[in-house]
């Protein structure tokens, strides 16, 4: 089995809206995307979707987005975006799920010897840069999910299991310096983290950085060209 990522795939089946005024990245991507899914991808293999999925609002909605992941080829495992506003009720989610994804939150899904963890996250306050009380609040909130996530996969592992996690903000400073997230991926030994959430040429974006031996993936749509990054 062969473990790819990507993210921000920003779906709208049903109610189509227009990505090309994002960037000429976005000019029939999703035509590009999954001749690249295809070419790549066997049905034995495993895909990390990192959040940002779809554009509806309601779960129902977002149905169609959901069958479309799933009649690509592979198994997937999603978390949670911040634009994913349909991702209400894990519960109500996994009911509705389509057979070939599986969602994680406060959890971990096992596909062979990976054990698949995941939360949101969200902005790392920069140093001296003040933060609204709100933002505190879900910053703390996203860290104990964190801890529960990482929880469950060191209590599922065994010898040769590797530990991958799913993260939808970057978990380290713009620096690339290490943040409470990347200290408790750290504790944990994680063997290796994707994200998304950034776009475009900006957003001080490297494609791939490493702290503590741990490798952390850039996989949003766009800076992938629309192909699947393999990371195993």
């Amino acid at each position: 089995m062969k473990v790819f990522a990507i993210s921000d795939l920003h779906l709208s089946i049903n109610n189509p809206k227009p990505m090309d005024i994002f960037g000429g990245a976005w000019d029939n991507y999703l035509e590009i995307l999954t001749k690249n899914w295809k070419s790549l991808i066997s049905q034995d293999d495993l895909v990390l979707i990192a959040g940002d999925i779809s554009w509806a609002m309601t779960l129902q909605e977002a149905l169609p987005d959901l069958e479309y992941i799933d009649v690509l080829p592979g198994k997937k495992a999603i978390i949670r975006g911040n634009h994913d506003y349909w991702w209400k009720s894990i519960s109500a989610l996994r009911k509705a799920l389509p057979s070939s994804i599986q969602a994680v939150q406060n959890d971990c899904v096992r596909f062979e010897n990976f054990l698949i963890c995941g939360t949101r996250g969200w902005t790392v306050p920069e140093n001296n840069q003040s933060t609204s009380e709100q933002d505190q609040k879900i910053y703390l909130r996203e860290i104990e999910r964190l801890k529960l996530t990482l929880n469950a996969a060191q209590k599922a592992r065994s010898q040769g299991d590797k530990i991958l996690l799913m993260t939808h903000f970057p978990p380290f400073y713009s620096s690339k310096k290490h943040s409470d997230f990347t200290r408790l991926i750290s504790q944990y030994n994680v063997d290796c983290v994707v994200y998304g959430h950034l776009h475009g040429k900006g957003g001080n974006a490297s494609k791939k950085v490493v702290l503590d031996g741990i490798p952390y993936y850039l996989t949003s749509c766009d800076k992938l060209n629309n192909k699947p990054l393999r990371i195993f």
